[in-house]
């Protein structure tokens, strides 16, 4: 559920919006600033004046696509205009970007006036490699959409008509399959004539309905022949029937029904009255025409998708336009034409027949996905579409010749295609994924700090965790009124008058009786530090996990957890770990919190455990020992016990990859790794970094976090059964969510590392 004030939020703070200008080059030093401006510059002018193509080679353009709308036809709002609109055109960049890589300015237009919008967009052309309308109303889309396709020698989609058509017509391939139906044998009618409607009754006839087995109903009725209310040129290509028709009418015996227009419109009565083995394709958001458990309470012979995502085959266009744009970009189309788009629906149908990976299936709660009734169209979050449709998309146009730069070596594009996007955000994913599957309690000591209970809103509105928070009641409730937050079903407790508290304090005193601690010691630091309050609700099972440190040091949320779960541990140690997130990729940095100067024996335990926790994320872990030598280039105790570590993993584990003392660039740097040390068992680019010592390992993670650009989440304490982290101090509502889900997964870890 996403809340007014969530999204207010998340739109303003920090830096405003949801995109930014990012500089690909260096601009560091006057040499920079000379290649970047004058005088530099002028050498890709001259060389793009002699051949305008090579502006391909010189900048940025073929890998740029405008966003553009005038806001006649923002999602179900309307026309609110360009400015409104706005907010929809930047998440629309970040969806390109997100999953092709694709950069996009979005330009919002001030006119109604279609030949405005064309001649403005014909003039942008030498600007953009690509050319996304977006939230144009109809019937003017489609002559803008056309005029500007026969203007321009660069790509034009408007994602309104064809990324619905596109989508759903996947679902309607593999249904057809499913349900045992020819396409061109069945009756298709469509709920709803504008810009999506006609653009997707359009795409069906290409694909195989017959044009007279094709119903299109709007706001009006039937658009039949010789209609006149209501009518334009393109209801006119597809009217059919010779009289006034209602709805419930037209769908007697209908094959399929296709809903882009406003929920509720259809009855379980209607559904009754479709032919056998029906296939319903409500698409109108956030409600459909006829919700899912409507419809298959009336017909269980019925094949259904929804656009969205809380029921089976959701129609999301997300699937289409970042994947059709990335293919039409890299062969430099001058065009998305139909044999294009054909190619998309396709390849989204035939990706949906096929094994579904693990990690998909992971990343969807656990269950098995398989082609069938309830999944006839790719995940969205699904990796693999990035291969199949925009490598069948760029294929579509050298066949069809609107490609200016053809691919030779299919293989070579593929894999760039997969280097394109890191795995970082996909994990991240598959981690809040397996906690939404898991439902732990997740206990919050610091319950009275409004981050924590912005965070606890959203782990219950996304089904992450559930939150108990321990702090005064009164001041609890009072933030969270005051702050829009909703928390009835958060779990508030005070530890002044907890129930439980006489009973952990005798269970506390058991395990501390020897250290010093008596009754009435743990009595008191149960009520007054909250953090052994969490510490013991852990212990004893109350809740599943811990997470604190916004408003407390590092000791003073690690201390109570070490001595009240201390006789769980099995190796007597802890350590750190940072998930270190970069633009393309994650490394995990260790020990980066815990331990001092760690020996031998204690590195190769730290190493251990990294590489049983980086497994957990679903990732191999290519572990290596760091120093500020190579392979004994300098002989030192320090270096020593690194190698000396290395060994001790090799000998105790010897399924894990890992290898050392060696510098941090060997260990990143697989050209230096094959030319100067190939006989490292280390083999490619690590992605766990183990350091030598406290100081190393803490600065190096906080200059990455300043310096580099990386997203430092964590840290992720090991060596604990339980599931107890520590958050930074002052760090973001969406770091702690991050580490919610995080604390979740590891809170099902197994008792023996493997």
């Amino acid at each position: 559920m996403i809340r007014k004030e969530d999204a207010l939020n998340y739109h303003s703070q920090g830096r405003k919006g949801k995109i930014e200008v990012v500089a690909t080059k260096p601009c560091i030093t006057q040499r920079d600033l000379g290649l970047a401006y004058t005088p530099g510059v002028a050498e890709p002018c001259r060389e793009i004046h002699k051949d305008v193509e090579k502006v391909y080679d010189y900048t940025s353009k073929g890998n740029l696509v405008a966003v553009i709308s005038n806001g006649t036809a923002v999602l179900g709002l309307g026309d609110i205009g360009p400015e409104a609109g706005k907010p929809v055109m930047e998440g629309k960049g970040v969806l390109f970007k997100r999953f092709a890589d694709i950069d996009v300015f979005d330009i919002e237009l001030d006119t109604h006036d279609p030949d405005v919008i064309i001649n403005t967009v014909k003039v942008l052309e030498p600007t953009f490699g690509g050319i996304n309308l977006e939230d144009i109303k109809a019937p003017e889309c489609f002559y803008i959409e056309e005029t500007l396709k026969e203007m321009m020698d660069i790509p034009v989609f408007h994602d309104d008509q064809h990324g619905t058509a596109i989508i759903s017509g996947a679902a309607l391939l593999n249904a057809l399959d499913l349900q045992g139906k020819k396409i061109e044998d069945v009756k298709v009618v469509f709920s709803g004539a504008g810009a999506a409607g006609i653009a997707c009754a359009n795409l069906y006839v290409t694909l195989g309905v017959k044009k007279e087995n094709l119903y299109l109903v709007d706001s009006k009725g039937l658009v039949y022949k010789g209609r006149k209310e209501g009518m334009n040129p393109y209801k006119e290509r597809l009217a059919n029937g010779t009289e006034a028709a209602a709805l419930a009418d037209v769908m007697v015996d209908a094959d399929i029904f296709a809903g882009v227009s406003v929920g509720g419109l259809v009855t379980k009565e209607m559904v009754a009255t479709m032919a056998e083995k029906p296939i319903i394709m409500a698409m109108a958001n956030p409600d459909p025409e006829i919700m899912y458990e409507d419809a298959i309470s009336v017909r269980s012979d019925l094949i259904m998708a929804t656009g969205r995502s809380d029921y089976p085959n959701q129609v999301n266009n997300v699937l289409g336009f970042p994947f059709i744009f990335r293919g039409a970009l890299d062969v430099r189309a001058t065009a998305i034409n139909d044999e294009m788009k054909i190619a998309a629906v396709k390849a989204l149908a035939e990706l949906a027949r096929e094994d579904v990976p693990d990690s998909v299936i992971k990343a969807y709660g656990g269950q098995p996905i398989h082609f069938g009734n309830e999944y006839i169209i790719p995940k969205p979050f699904d990796p693999r579409v990035l291969l199949w449709e925009s490598l069948a998309v760029a294929k579509a146009a050298v066949d069809s010749g609107v490609a200016k730069k053809p691919i030779s070596d299919w293989e070579a594009y593929s894999n760039e295609l997969e280097g394109r996007l890191g795995r970082s955000y996909e994990v991240m994913r598959w981690v809040i994924t397996k906690a939404q599957s898991m439902n732990r309690k997740i206990v919050f000591p610091e319950g009275e700090d409004l981050r924590i209970l912005r965070a606890s809103q959203i782990l219950i509105d996304e089904h992450i965790a559930q939150p108990i928070l321990i702090g005064n009641e009164e001041t609890i409730l009072r933030l969270a009124e005051e702050n829009e937050i909703h928390l009835e079903e958060a779990e508030i407790i005070d530890s002044e008058n907890y129930d439980q508290l006489e009973l952990y304090a005798d269970e506390m005193h058991k395990i501390r009786r020897r250290k010093g601690v008596t009754r009435l010691v743990a009595e008191r630091l149960l009520k007054k530090d909250p953090n052994y309050l969490g510490a013991m609700m852990v212990k004893m099972n109350a809740a599943d996990c811990m997470l604190s440190g916004v408003n407390h040091y590092y000791p003073d949320v690690i201390r109570p957890a070490l001595q009240i779960l201390e006789a769980e541990q099995e190796n007597k140690m802890v350590a750190g770990l940072y998930m270190m997130i970069f633009k393309n990729e994650m490394l995990f940095f260790a020990d980066t919190t815990v331990n001092i100067d760690p020996d031998a024996e204690t590195l190769a335990q730290i190493a251990i455990l990294a590489a049983d926790e980086v497994k957990r994320f679903d990732i191999v872990p290519k572990i290596a020992m760091l120093s500020f030598s190579n392979f004994g280039s300098v002989r030192h105790p320090k270096t020593s016990k690194v190698a000396e570590a290395v060994k001790l993993v090799k000998s105790q584990r010897p399924d894990i990859e890992i290898d050392g003392e060696m510098q941090v660039d060997t260990a990143l740097d697989e050209e230096q790794q094959q030319n100067y040390f190939n006989f490292s068992d280390l083999k490619g680019r690590a992605n766990v970094l183990i350091f030598p010592s406290l100081e190393s390992g803490n600065i190096g993670y906080k200059l990455m976090a300043r310096l580099g650009g990386a997203e430092a989440v964590g840290p992720i304490l090991l060596g604990l059964k339980k599931s107890v982290h520590v958050l930074q101090r002052h760090c973001d509502v969406e770091t702690i969510v991050r580490m919610s889900a995080i604390a979740a997964m590891n809170s099902q870890k197994e008792n023996s590392t493997k």
